[in-house]
């Protein structure tokens, strides 16, 4: 048998912290945040617009080849884009060009991503227009795009109110009556100021640590669940349908119910070019795809079907001669700027919170996302900045919400983007077609802009075939992700968001709830002590039970903690005790020779004389679980068994002094906590053999 020496564990002292006071903590800073020199104020100016510090050291023969072409074929790819996300905004065409144009230049003077293509989004779009159609379902609007709104004699079809023969509905609106197209556009503008200044203060307030609680799969699975609303909204304009948009939870049942009702009414127009446009676009993708190591630039596929359609369109009268809804006349120039409404700030207030939170939470992601890629560092405080601005600014010039596009970034990246001047080089693109080309998408059918809307989805929708392998690696993200999708799809797009960061919460309380428990061996020849179930070869320490848990041990999981401990060793020290108790009353009762024999009962050994609770996977516990200790070692100390700690953490054993559990001035600390388990085993055989010895000579 192997030799046991009490051994003496080495000396480690803690250093000494010495925290200094809070007020003077807050005094240095606010000294620090109000001295003004001229360095500091030209920190702070480069600091909040990047651009110069980069822009002087621009390596013109190097980048500018990549910039150019780059920036051309995303603004290419953008024009058609900002059009048909109007579709899904609520808001007239020229508005998503305006959007485009803005945020593409705010963020060339603001942003820290070299790559990262910021403009207008499909969720944020979807987003924007749920909000838009609830404010005008208020306002007593026509929901209906395509009821003739401005002609006499309409009839509110939601509302079921007959307005005035002869006149348009308006709402005053800072004094100024507001006809459909104003108040949307009010709205949109609106929300997007309130939008920016939560994304500005969440700056201010380094509030960036809110996106770690958007989990990858509450995010794939909430964009995933957009998507299907998205493609079920723009399911009537593929098949010209004249339905109101609903308002309201379940818009993706009631919609298809809708559609299938009215389908009856379905324009073959509309229905030939939806398919014609999506054979076109989806064959374009999958050329791309196919053959994307040959093709140095994508195919300009969508502006290829929107000039087509356009033409074919305008030369065919499909709109005077078969009832085919066009986009109308998009004006050129520039709008004056104008100052989005207070008066509607207030009802939007909640609303601006999840867009917020999701426009920051993309922007940031996409930025770490290709800086890590291509070598370079990005600042996330300064990129809610960025794209905060991208929305204060822009909502006086008639724009709608903004954040980082995935689709457009990848496009910049493989093109060869160097810096954000291929996103001036986007925002001129578009400045041309403000300025110039805009009249000319007058006859562009709405169909072909849904279509465009719809084959962009297809990236989010192929997600569904990944849900298998998903299931695989973890059935827990697999489930975040089935209920976010459901949530979102199935109830609402805000609603999916808050469903889905408290049900990835409560799967993580569950985890800590339930974590992993298991008794450890050691292996032989060493000091390594690992889970008896998993590992083969090992062999438990003679009379001491080994135990790990591992998550942190905090209110919420004392009590499993505590039932899978005395599953594990066998023993529940209150029931022990009990059963001790009730066989010590028995034998006072009996003969002075069952006496020995009750004696022998009450003193029975058990089969371990020491538990050594292996801390190195609790990271930390609270005030709870420290009396979840003090109560263990009280408990097992009168049925006669000791309880070690072995390997905690040092804010574990911060937590632990603390709550006293070493003793007055920590002076068991030495007796019950070691810094391996295999010295807190060694400890525990050498105690026990002293006592023994001890038991001997009395």
């Amino acid at each position: 048998m192997e030799e046991v020496n009490l051994v003496t564990p080495p000396a480690l002292e803690r250093r000494a912290r010495r925290r200094q006071p809070a007020v003077s903590v807050l005094k240095s800073k606010l000294k620090k945040s109000v001295t003004c020199s001229v360095p500091r104020v030209r920190s702070a100016l480069t600091g909040f617009f990047p651009v110069v510090r980069w822009l002087p050291k621009y390596k013109l023969r190097e980048y500018i080849w990549g910039d150019l072409m780059s920036g051309v074929i995303v603004g290419i790819i953008l024009v058609p884009q900002a059009i048909a996300y109007c579709l899904l905004a609520g808001v007239k065409p020229i508005h998503g060009l305006y959007t485009s144009f803005y945020a593409n230049i705010i963020y060339f003077l603001m942003g820290t991503s070299r790559h990262v293509s910021v403009g207008i989004f499909s969720l944020m779009s979807l987003m924007v227009g749920q909000v838009v159609y609830k404010e005008m379902f208020l306002a007593g609007f026509d929901l209906n795009e395509d009821s003739p709104a401005s002609g006499p004699d309409v009839v509110n079809a939601t509302l079921g109110n007959n307005l005035t023969a002869g006149k348009l509905h308006t709402v005053e609106l800072m004094g100024l009556q507001c006809g459909k197209e104003c108040y949307s556009i009010s709205i949109a503008a609106s929300l997007t100021f309130l939008v920016g200044v939560y994304q500005v203060l969440m700056a201010a307030f380094r509030l960036g640590f809110v996106s770690v609680y958007l989990s990858a799969p509450m995010l794939d699975g909430f964009a995933t669940g957009a998507s299907f609303t998205i493609l079920t909204v723009q399911a009537k304009y593929l098949l010209g349908l004249k339905i109101p948009r609903h308002q309201g939870y379940g818009t993706v049942v009631v919609t298809w119910f809708n559609i299938f009702a009215t389908i009856h009414q379905t324009n073959m127009c509309d229905l030939i070019t939806s398919a014609i446009s999506i054979f076109v676009l989806v064959a374009g993708k999958e050329i791309q795809e196919r053959y994307k190591d040959r093709l140095k630039i994508p195919l300009p596929t969508e502006l290829i079907v929107v000039a087509g359609a356009t033409l074919a369109s305008h030369f065919g009268e499909l709109n005077s001669n078969y009832g085919s809804s066009v986009s109308g006349h998009i004006p050129t120039g520039f709008s004056p700027p104008q100052v989005p409404s207070f008066s509607l700030m207030s009802r939007l207030i909640l609303d601006a919170i999840p867009l917020a939170v999701i426009s920051f939470a993309f922007t940031v992601s996409l930025s770490e996302m290709f800086a890590k890629k291509n070598g370079y560092t990005v600042r996330p405080n300064q990129e809610m900045l960025a794209i905060g601005f991208c929305n204060i600014i822009p909502s006086f010039f008639h724009c709608f919400t903004t954040s980082a596009a995935l689709a457009k970034t990848m496009v910049k990246d493989s093109t060869g983007c160097q810096t954000q001047i291929s996103s001036l080089v986007s925002a001129l693109v578009v400045l041309l077609v403000l300025l110039f080309f805009a009249p000319c998408f007058y006859a562009l059918q709405k169909c072909v802009l849904a279509c465009i809307i719809i084959v962009s989805l297809r990236g989010a929708l192929r997600k569904f075939r990944d849900v298998p392998a998903k299931w695989r690696a973890s059935r827990t993200d697999a489930t975040v992700w089935l209920v976010t999708m459901s949530a979102t799809a199935l109830i609402s797009v805000e609603l999916g968001l808050v469903v889905g960061i408290f049900f990835s919460m409560f799967c993580i309380i569950f985890e800590t709830q339930n974590p992993k428990v298991s008794l450890l061996g050691r292996a032989s020849g060493s000091d390594l002590y690992e889970d008896l179930d998993e590992y083969e070869n090992l062999m438990p320490p003679p009379r001491v039970q080994v135990f790990r848990f591992q998550a942190p041990l905090y209110y919420a999981n004392k009590d499993s903690f505590l039932k899978s401990l005395y599953k594990a060793v066998g023993v529940e020290p209150f029931l022990e005790l009990t059963k001790r108790r009730k066989a010590e009353k028995k034998a006072k009762k009996m003969s002075s020779k069952m006496v020995v024999i009750g004696l022998g009962l009450v003193q029975r050994e058990l089969a371990f004389h020491t538990i050594v609770l292996d801390c190195s996977a609790i990271p930390f516990i609270d005030s709870t679980g420290t009396g979840t200790f003090k109560g263990l070692v009280s408990e097992f100390k009168e049925i006669g068994v000791s309880v070690l700690l072995a390997h905690c953490n040092t804010s574990v054993i911060d937590a632990l002094q603390k709550g006293q559990f070493f003793g007055k001035d920590d002076r068991d600390m030495s007796s019950l906590l070691f810094h391996t388990v295999h010295m807190a085993v060694l400890y525990a055989s050498s105690a026990s053999a002293e006592g023994k010895s001890e038991d001997c000579l009395v």
